[in-house]
């Protein structure tokens, strides 16, 4: 009976192995499968991407070159178009759209997504107009001047004004890699003004708009426009070396996306702002652009138990955030 037993048991231990080693297969074909499927995507992505930036790639090399002649090759031109003129219509067109909807309550279009109800409803137009002299005075008198040194490393990698423009994959590496230097660099900048003694002096200023505008994204103290509006953005192409039509693409992305998150509005296909507007509010969460380090660093707690945070996400409907996802009634957050 015993003999019988062992051989049972044996027998029962090999059905398992067999059954671990069966899972196993599944699993690798699973795994196998999807990772074929995901790279097959991801590879038609690209080539359907590439095949797109490939037929209007002449388009938009002729173009290149007609500026760049029409300019006579001049690169400090060049590079003051593509660092500050470019970037700076974006930013200024986009806000100045904001800033209309932000003073007049019109068009409901824009202000029916406002994330903080009756704040800034309407915004009041002295604090406004404060906000804009201190952005103004921030662009020419402190950006502009870091364009000068940024110049001569870019005119030292020898790749910025290139009458050949660079691929799209190309680009989208660099972009990549701006993003996520940005996150870094941003994040500890950010936490660093936050401290005690650098708050009061600096910090606070930008933290006078508990409920911020669009505009508001370059209100701050010079000190904190180098160290966290400007550093983390300019570092990445000075790295990479970057041309000045990728240079002026990024600027004029970073300054749009940092507007919306500054903007107060939820709007539909835009990304949301609803994680920058709570640190606004509470101050001491959501520190960063992505959330990837806050997540890490466990700054985002608080946030993740909030409505807020369900309504962080890309709104694909009309309908506003703050409807179908309302605030608990009685329950301040």
């Amino acid at each position: 009976m015993k003999r019988d037993s062992g051989y049972s048991t044996m027998a029962e231990q090999q059905k398992q192995e067999k059954q671990l080693w069966d899972a196993m297969k599944i699993s690798a074909r699973v795994l196998g499968t999807g990772l074929l499927v995901i790279t097959t995507l991801v590879n038609f992505g690209f080539w359907y991407m590439q095949n797109i930036w490939d037929a209007s790639g002449h388009f938009w090399q002729t173009t290149w070159l007609k500026l760049y002649y029409l300019l006579e090759g001049e690169e400090w031109t060049i590079f003051f178009l593509g660092t500050a003129l470019v970037p700076g219509l974006a930013f200024w067109g986009f806000n100045g759209i904001l800033m209309v909807a932000d003073v007049t309550g019109k068009p409901t279009f824009i202000t029916r997504y406002r994330i903080q109800p009756g704040k800034n409803d309407p915004v009041d137009t002295k604090k406004l107009l404060q906000a804009v002299y201190t952005v103004l005075c921030n662009q020419f008198f402190v950006s502009l001047p870091m364009f000068v040194p940024m110049f001569y490393i870019m005119k030292w990698w020898g790749n910025t004004f290139s009458k050949e423009l660079p691929t799209f994959r190309w680009f989208l590496v660099e972009l990549s890699i701006f993003t996520l230097i940005e996150e870094i660099l941003f994040y500890y900048t950010h936490r660093l003004v936050h401290l005690a003694l650098l708050y009061k002096h600096i910090h606070k200023k930008h933290h006078e708009w508990t409920a911020p505008v669009g505009v508001v994204s370059m209100y701050a103290h010079p000190v904190e426009h180098i160290l966290s509006n400007t550093l983390p953005v300019m570092t990445g192409p000075m790295i990479m070396g970057s041309h000045i039509v990728s240079i002026a693409a990024w600027f004029s992305l970073a300054l749009l996306t940092t507007s919306i998150s500054h903007c107060g509005y939820h709007l539909p296909f835009l990304p949301s702002p609803e994680f920058h507007d709570f640190h606004h509010l509470k101050f001491n969460q959501c520190y960063g652009v992505l959330g990837v380090l806050d997540y890490l660093h466990g700054t985002d707690t608080v946030f993740r138990q909030t409505k807020a945070y369900e309504r962080h996400r890309v709104l694909l409907s009309l309908t506003p955030l703050s409807k179908s996802i309302p605030e608990v009634p009685g329950r301040a957050e």
